[in-house]
């Protein structure tokens, strides 16, 4: 006999954990079942961190108590459950199959590979629109249509008008200019404290999930002993009020600074719980508004980080949505070297690569200029294949989901797509890393150096890239002046550049450490 028709089935994905969620906006309690499911193919279709997948999986269940104590009527399928079919399409169709719903609903997808399985599952779903974010897909695509070239600060400028964020009364911005980042990239000072980690304790249904990550995903890239992370929405909000005192005053002086043995200076840790939906952007840009209004924090603060929100993060996931499948291909410099093995076990003698690696192993986590101008730089200069190097990002960060990582690494970091996303290559010499860091302090190699084997690889790859990208990249307006600079140089100095960096890039094509 069948069994008796349900009312709807409403599936929430692992990043999906928000309660105003709009696919739970009219659920009802009585006859509605919530479906969450943790399967294999989302946890290996690349080789997630398994801190990343922990926290998922810990987050994924908290919240689904959450929802039963609301007397909601939730079906879990844990990783180890044997009738778990190891895919979302699966999970759903076995349960439309058991239940027989009256209806399906689903949020739109994070990810464009998710939401594609999805549509072709052969069900009826009803889709609803991810209002957690402030700008809609179809919003965006208005918004883009008939630009050749996007760039973000227009589209932040619009995101500030319709927010109403920082304005003054006649809709002007604050202190008269829209972006403060000028007065964001401060070198820290010798004598400077880091402010105190807000750590969260593992509890019995994270140890379980730990348990599980260990014993299935033992082979995957970083290790788990040092998990702190919220996975409830307490914690997570714990986590903020903690930056908010501690951290959001230094924050945007210092947000592009870098240490050794201090992988989290005054950044908030927060992305991973907010692309979870364990926090509200909305929430979070009005706290740290009314925090510059109260005196605590300074202008230059409040708006760098308000811009991460509401301007890179809604940016590029307007662009993800607006540019894929395609957008994933895009290789506009040709690269197909294979990304170097120290990227996964952080052997190098590069101090800034191995301080960055190593702390991605242990915290599954490094906060932008990090990510941007350190192990991305690198392979933006070597010349790394963009889908190597994209991969890496979202296996082995925390917060890294495909509509927030791909535009970020391929677009900004590698320039991947020609000067869509971003209006030039971020590529520097390791004078950039020496001037925002102490990394180059007791590193291996000489900062001052060039050419030769005591010299810091990156001085020599970064002329090397701008040499082999000439004809592409010097009719770049914010490239003229290095353009003049190469020109100006002597040609036996351009010949030895040029002559290193060939040495360099036949090292790591022979699978030499660097």
């Amino acid at each position: 006999m069948n069994p008796p028709k349900t009312g709807a089935l409403r599936l929430i994905l692992g990043d999906q954990l928000s309660f105003e969620l709009a696919s739970l906006a009219d659920l009802d309690p009585l006859h509605d079942r919530v479906l969450l499911a943790e399967v294999v193919e989302e946890a290996t279709h690349v080789p997630h961190h398994p801190q990343k997948i922990a926290f998922l999986f810990s987050a994924m269940r908290h919240f689904a108590e959450a929802l039963r104590a609301r007397g909601v009527t939730v079906d879990y399928v844990t990783l180890d459950d044997p009738d778990n079919t190891g895919s979302l399409v699966g999970e759903l169709q076995r349960h439309v199959a058991r239940w027989q719903p009256s209806s399906i609903h689903v949020t739109e997808a994070g990810d464009w590979r998710v939401e594609q399985s999805l549509r072709g599952s052969g069900l009826p779903i009803t889709w609803h629109a991810d209002q957690r974010f402030l700008c809609s897909r179809e919003a965006f695509a208005r918004w883009a249509k008939g630009k050749k070239q996007l760039r973000m600060e227009f589209f932040y400028r619009e995101m500030r008008r319709q927010s109403g964020l920082l304005l003054e009364p006649d809709g002007s911005p604050l202190g008269g200019a829209w972006n403060f980042d000028a007065d964001n990239r401060k070198a820290l000072p010798k004598d400077f404290k880091a402010p105190p980690l807000r750590r969260f304790a593992a509890d019995a249904i994270t140890r379980e999930v730990l348990a599980l990550v260990a014993a299935r995903f033992a082979d995957h890239y970083g290790r788990s002993e040092a998990f702190d992370y919220p996975v409830t929405h307490a914690e997570a909000e714990a986590l903020w009020q903690h930056f908010l005192e501690h951290a959001l005053a230094e924050f945007g002086d210092y947000q592009d600074a870098m240490a050794r043995g201090e992988p989290f200076l005054f950044h908030a840790r927060i992305s991973a719980a907010l692309n979870v939906g364990l926090l509200d952007v909305r929430r979070l840009c009005a706290d740290v508004q009314a925090a510059f209004f109260a005196g605590r924090v300074a202008l230059n603060a409040a708006e760098g980080f308000i811009r991460q929100l509401i301007g890179w993060r809604e940016y590029v996931r307007g662009i993800y949505w607006l540019q894929m499948p395609d957008y994933a291909t895009r290789n506009a410099f040709g690269n197909t070297r294979a990304l170097p093995a120290f990227y996964w076990n952080g052997q190098t003698r590069m101090q800034c690569m191995r301080q960055t690696i190593d702390q991605t192993l242990e915290y599954a986590y490094a906060h932008h200029i990090q990510r941007l101008m350190v192990t991305g730089n690198f392979a933006l200069l070597a010349g790394i294949a963009p889908q190597q190097i994209s991969d890496w990002y979202l296996a082995v960060y925390m917060d890294a989901f495909e509509w927030v990582e791909l535009p970020n690494v391929l677009g900004m970091v590698m320039h991947a797509d020609g000067g869509y996303l971003g209006s030039k290559p971020y590529c520097a010499s390791g004078q950039y890393i020496k001037r925002m860091s102490d990394y180059c302090s007791g590193c291996a190699y000489k900062v001052a150096e060039s050419t030769g084997a005591r010299a810091c690889p990156f001085n020599a790859l970064y002329w090397h890239f701008l040499i082999r990208h000439r004809e592409q990249l010097r009719g770049n307006p914010r490239l003229a002046l290095t353009y003049k600079n190469l020109e100006r140089m002597p040609e036996a100095r351009r010949e030895a550049l040029w002559a290193w960096g060939e040495h360099l890039l036949a090292r790591l094509d022979a699978g030499e450490m660097l």
